[in-house]
Order: structure tokens, then C-alpha cells, then sequence
């Protein structure tokens, strides 16, 4: 489970708000920040996905794996050529799922990292730590040990697990409300105890599993080796439409890191916007660890680089990192399926093992303590 993050009160900023609001410029340069920001972080996701396509047993170049990409554009097709029947068969069936997938996850949960960030002011908030992904657990858990493959065939889990995490979300929510408010504190707190439990059922039905366990415990481990279309278009619209529903509320969560009763005061419907933006980023990790199981620190690390190179301002940030994690997860995963040969590592164990030290450095070196 994740560990409990450092409460701070909404009244009294912590190192989220008091070290960047005064930096968050309301001005006219916005179009030109956000359109370098998501062109140059844009450009480098084409790039790094047109690098890991190519990288596998089966060696295909960058000019084939471009050229099936962009073949069909009428300047640039014409000088990449055509990629060979066997090359293009591998990358559509196999390795452009798989780079997709990779990057759909990482939109999402570093999209819903940098929401949740700004939203609840701390910088150690992450998409798992609402319980969602300990939701998701149970989901798959359970789809596993009944067996309803049968039923719904290689979605079965991921269909499972996504209902698993949001119904760990609802009951959140309602845990945390009181009065028809969502205060911050409770929200958090509810998240921690709600995910402690539905971890707890987690170890309960690995111990019924027998000889299920090992399906279970990869899930776990977060992987995308199951990658295939299906999975792709279960993900990528739900993923993809909560991170513009975030980013149309880019401006409230500005102001909302001020503080809640300033944003209140500055017109901001500071409940209504709270409940919007964490049902949005639920969905996001929903969708995400529904068909990749749990891959931990994409969403905690990747928005405080995103952060470190755009500034704090949301309405750049939440693009920002969007592309950004899918570039980090895209490369994770080609790391994790070839570093060690014939056999994959899961991307959730490479992750773990590169963020771990990295927050390490972020809480020594820029001091979010």
C-alpha cells in the first residue's frame, strides 16, 4: 500500500502552495508557453515512440517503423518509402499496442498526479494514495479466482479491475463527505483507510488463490505485456477525456493552490470543483490500472519534472505532463521488455526501482518535506 502522505490543512498552505503561487502568471504569454510546451513535449513522445517500436527480438528499423507510421502523410511518405510486409505486421499487431498502451498510461496517471498535486496541495499526493488502485486490485483478484474469462475472454480482468476501482472511489467519497463538503484532510484520510482495507482483502484472496497466485501477483506488479487493440480502446477515450476535463479546470486548480478560501472568494465553486476534478482523475487511474495493473511512481515523480520545466501554472502543467508521462512510461516499458533478454521485467518493478531514489533526491535537493 502506499505510505501516508503528510496532511497539510487547506487554510495553512503547505510547500506546494507557499512555494509556487506567487510564481503562477496570469498573462498574456499563456498561448505561447503552452503551445511550446506541447509541441516541444509532444515532438519528444513521437520521437521516443517511434524508438521504442523499432527496439525488439525482431529487428525493424527507424525508417520502416516511421514509415508505417507516416507513410500515408503525402510530403513525408514518399521520401520514408514503405515498410517490408513482415515489419509491418509485427508493428501493427504487436509493438504500436503496446507503445500506445504504455502511453495512455502514463498520460493518466501522471495527468491525475499533477491534478491531485495542485488540488490537495501536497506534494507527496498521489493517483494510488485515493485508494483506487487497491480498488483495481480486488477487481482483478476476484476475476482471476472466479474465472469469467470464459465469460468476457482477455478483457475479463481488466474490466473487473476497472469496476473494482470505482467502486473503491465512490465509497471514498462517501466516507469523506460531510456536510455536502469534501474537506481535504478527510478526503485523504478516507483514501489511506479505504485502500489499507481493500489491500488487506488483496492478501486475503491471494492466500485463497492456490495455484491462481502467480496470475494474481504479475497484475500486480504492473505490466503491459497483455497489450493488444482492445485494451487500447478500452483506456485511451476514458483516459484521454478526463485529461481535458482536467485541464478545463487548469484555472480553478490555480487558484484553488492558493488556498480554498481565497479561490472561494475569487469565484471559484471550490466543492463542486473539488468533487469534478478527483471524480476525473479517479477515472484516469481507473482506466489506467485496469489494463496495466499497478505501476507505481509515474504519477508521484513525473509531474514534479514536468513542474521543474514549465512552472506551476496548471493550464500549461497538465499538458505538460500528460506527454511527458507518456514518454517516461513508453521508455520504462521498452527498458523493461529488453534489458534482460527473453525475459520481461514487469514496468511496474523498473518503475518502483527508479522512482523510488529519485524522490529521494527530489525531497534532499528541492525540499518537499
Amino acid at each position: 500500500m502506499p505510505p501516508l502522505p503528510d496532511l497539510q490543512d487547506p487554510a495553512n498552505p503547505g510547500p506546494v502552495h507557499s512555494r509556487h503561487s506567487s510564481e503562477i502568471q496570469i498573462g498574456g504569454s499563456l498561448i505561447r508557453r503552452l503551445a511550446a510546451s506541447v509541441v516541444g513535449f509532444g515532438l519528444f513522445a513521437v520521437a521516443v515512440a517511434v524508438f521504442a517500436a523499432s527496439v525488439g527480438p525482431a529487428e525493424i528499423s527507424l525508417r520502416e517503423t516511421a514509415a508505417a507510421l507516416f507513410g500515408w502523410m503525402p510530403v513525408v511518405g514518399p521520401r520514408l518509402g514503405r515498410a517490408s510486409t513482415d515489419a509491418l505486421a509485427i508493428l501493427l499487431e504487436y509493438r504500436f499496442p503496446r507503445v500506445v498502451l504504455a502511453g495512455v498510461v502514463g498520460m493518466s496517471l501522471s495527468t491525475s498526479g499533477a491534478a491531485l498535486q495542485g488540488l490537495l496541495g501536497n506534494p507527496l499526493a498521489d493517483p494510488y494514495i485515493i485508494g483506487v488502485s487497491a480498488g483495481a486490485a480486488v477487481g482483478a483478484a476476484l476475476a482471476v479466482l472466479v474465472g469469467i474469462q470464459a465469460a468476457f475472454g482477455g478483457m475479463a480482468v481488466p474490466l473487473s479491475a476497472f469496476a473494482g476501482a470505482l467502486a473503491a472511489i465512490s465509497l471514498v467519497i462517501a466516507v469523506a463527505r460531510t456536510g455536502g463538503r469534501l474537506p481535504t484532510r478527510g478526503f485523504l484520510l478516507a483514501g489511506v483507510v479505504v485502500g489499507s482495507f481493500f489491500w488487506s482483502a488483496v492478501t486475503l484472496l491471494l492466500a485463497l488463490s492456490g495455484q491462481s497466485m502467480q496470475e494474481i501477483v504479475y497484475w500486480l506488479l504492473g505490466s503491459l505485456s497483455g497489450a493488444d487493440k482492445a485494451r487500447v480502446w478500452m483506456a485511451g477515450p476514458l483516459s484521454a477525456l478526463a485529461a481535458f476535463g482536467i485541464w478545463l479546470f487548469s484555472k480553478d486548480l490555480n487558484l484553488i493552490s492558493l488556498g480554498e478560501e481565497p479561490a472561494h472568494h475569487l469565484g471559484v465553486k471550490v466543492e463542486s470543483v473539488k468533487h469534478l476534478i478527483i471524480a476525473l482523475a479517479a477515472l484516469a487511474t481507473a482506466s489506467a490500472v485496469a489494463v496495466s495493473g499497478v505501476i507505481g511512481f509515474v504519477g508521484l515523480i513525473v509531474p514534479h519534472m514536468a513542474r521543474s520545466l514549465v512552472g506551476p501554472d496548471h493550464r500549461v502543467l497538465i499538458p505538460s505532463a500528460a506527454l511527458l508521462g507518456a514518454s517516461f512510461l513508453i521508455l520504462a516499458d521498452t527498458a523493461a521488455r529488453t534489458l534482460f533478454g527473453a525475459a520481461e521485467l514487469p514496468v511496474g518493478v523498473l518503475t518502483a526501482l527508479m522512482g523510488g531514489p529519485f524522490f529521494c533526491y527530489l525531497l534532499r535537493t528541492r525540499g518537499l518535506r
